[in-house]
């Protein structure tokens, strides 16, 4: 009785103050970390994307979910200033040396390696496996420097068409990406001079030489379509392709010799590296014309430029079904077949999507995306032809 005595308790009129109090703070807190997004200033949309919370956040328990996530994300980048900036430079770079076109080149050398070692089980030495990735690198620095003085150029157009890279939306200045690019191409021709002799070093020059045409001016052949994508083929088809088999055959100390699945890799590439040339513009039309680019696709019409390359691939498609049962002694014919008839079926059932979109902007998108994965799955199936 004494202790309860001798306790303070609250007037309603203090609890209520309290409560009021209590409620003011947690509701500030909350607020804070339900909608922090709102109070930063983020320029890029590429990093204001990562800033929503996840799409697949149930209704029920949604505040508090986004809430937590809000939070956990304001602590990650505001703890650490130098982190966050780091992190968005690397972001930035990613986005620079365009993922889609590493994933071909890195996939396309692999397989070509591969290939070469399949061939000639008995001269494998793994201490090669360090050229090979000497020239791996290389091949990626080449490919980042195409197409980020291609960028450097492009700023205007890829505002309209492209506004998601990393120049064009403000997140890489064009000082910085003449830095990248110079160093690309310095460390590029370093590796392949002081690993693959001059030979290769002559190809990866020409490589460079092409890349750089087709972008700066005065030449800029990207404004002539036909230059365009045979600058394309060339360099996506026949370079990587003979140029890795022999770097690889010179490394196991043989001379170059062609051989029918490389023979067929190589042309089957060369044509498609055509398609994706001729296609690659069908989402970049409005700004094609806006800055008098001259492409197929806004000289014959997006819907045109699609049957075409659908076409084209088809009857890639075609000859390598019919390469398979002429050549039974030089091809696994049950996976040359196969394989490609269920690509060939891939894509007719895409271009069927696409006429049903009516070639939409976000259809072409979607379309564009298939025959990269059709070119990335082609050298995947490489090495077991």
């Amino acid at each position: 009785m004494a202790f309860s005595a001798a306790t303070p308790t609250a007037s309603p009129s203090t609890t209520h103050a309290l409560n009021a109090s209590s409620f003011r703070f947690e509701a500030k807190f909350s607020l804070s970390c339900l909608f922090p997004v709102s109070s930063l200033r983020i320029s890029s949309p590429h990093l204001a994307s990562r800033c929503r919370p996840p799409a697949s956040v149930s209704q029920r328990g949604k505040s508090a979910h986004i809430g937590f996530w809000a939070c956990s994300q304001v602590g990650a980048t505001g703890s650490n200033p130098l982190l966050k900036n780091l992190y968005n430079f690397q972001d930035s770079c990613w986005r620079f040396l365009r993922p889609h076109t590493i994933r071909g080149t890195a996939l396309g050398s692999v397989a070509l390696v591969v290939r070469a070692l399949i061939e000639n089980p008995a001269l494998i030495d793994w201490w090669l496996i360090f050229k090979a990735l000497y020239g791996l690198i290389a091949l990626i620095c080449g490919n980042g420097y195409i197409v980020g003085i291609n960028q450097i150029y492009d700023v205007g157009i890829d505002k309209v068409n492209k506004p998601y890279l990393p120049i064009a939306a403000g997140d890489l200045s064009v000082q910085s990406a003449w830095l990248l690019v110079l160093f690309f191409a310095s460390a590029g021709l370093l590796i392949v001079a002081f690993n693959f002799g001059p030979f290769i070093s002559s190809l990866y020059c020409l490589g460079l030489l092409l890349g750089t045409l087709y972008s700066v001016p005065p030449f800029r052949l990207k404004r002539y379509p036909v230059a365009a994508f045979l600058i394309i083929a060339t360099v996506r088809g026949f370079l990587l392709n003979f140029g890795v088999y022999y770097a690889t055959r010179a490394a196991l100390g043989l001379s170059f010799n062609w051989s029918s699945p490389v023979s067929f890799i190589t042309a089957f590439v060369t044509l498609f590296a055509l398609v994706i040339a001729i296609t690659k513009d069908l989402p970049d039309v409005e700004g094609d014309r806006q800055f008098q680019i001259s492409t197929f696709a806004t000289k014959l019409g997006v819907r045109n430029i699609a049957l075409l390359g659908i076409g084209l691939l088809l009857a890639n498609y075609a000859s390598a079904i019919f390469v398979a049962l002429f050549m039974p002694q030089a091809f696994r014919r049950s996976v040359m077949i196969s394989a490609h008839g269920i690509f060939a079926l891939g894509l007719i059932l895409q271009a069927w999507v696409l006429e049903q979109a009516k070639y939409t902007k976000d259809a072409i998108l979607q379309f564009y995306r298939f025959i990269w994965n059709l070119f990335y799955a082609e050298y995947l199936i490489f090495p077991l032809i």
